[in-house]
């Protein structure tokens, strides 16, 4: 087994897909964002920023749409689905995001993208409040589409 990304001269090379049928594809990925009980209850109340949550979702939505600026060797996709969501926890937001696309290569990078700037936002949005906020857990929890079927990555 190789990396695909490398050539058989250990050069970086973006991928040919352009053979690969185009199926539907599917990919969900988490983050987690612990904080202190105050910052939280800013969360919950509004910061002088506005809505965290919703900020952070709309950042995390425009991350997916932007991964292959991003990362260089990713392919612009046609997506067709992004969702940013956020659930409450004791200590903290647990982020979700879900990307879907009709294309010739999967969307697990755009999923953890989103949900990885939907945290950042989050962090930078209460970090006059809480400066021990951790950004934890950032993980692709499944994946669907193309010749791989549905895959769930081990837990943690």
């Amino acid at each position: 087994m190789s990396l695909t990304h490398l050539n058989e001269h250990g050069h970086a090379h973006m991928v040919a897909v352009g053979e690969k049928p185009e199926t539907a594809r599917r990919a969900v990925a988490q983050a987690r964002v612990t904080m202190s009980p105050e910052a939280l209850s800013a969360v919950r109340l509004g910061t002088k920023k506005g809505d965290a949550l919703q900020v952070a979702r709309i950042a995390g939505i425009q991350a997916a749409k932007r991964t292959h600026e991003l990362i260089p060797l990713c392919h612009p996709l046609r997506l067709t689905q992004i969702a940013v969501t956020a659930e409450w926890l004791d200590d903290g937001v647990l982020l979700q995001s879900e990307v879907a696309a009709m294309d010739r290569t999967g969307v697990e990078m755009e999923a953890l993208t989103a949900v990885t700037i939907a945290a950042l936002t989050l962090y930078d949005m209460i970090k006059s409040v809480d400066k021990a906020a951790v950004i934890r857990d950032v993980r692709l929890l499944e994946k669907s589409g193309g010749k791989s079927g549905l895959v769930r990555p081990h837990a943690p």
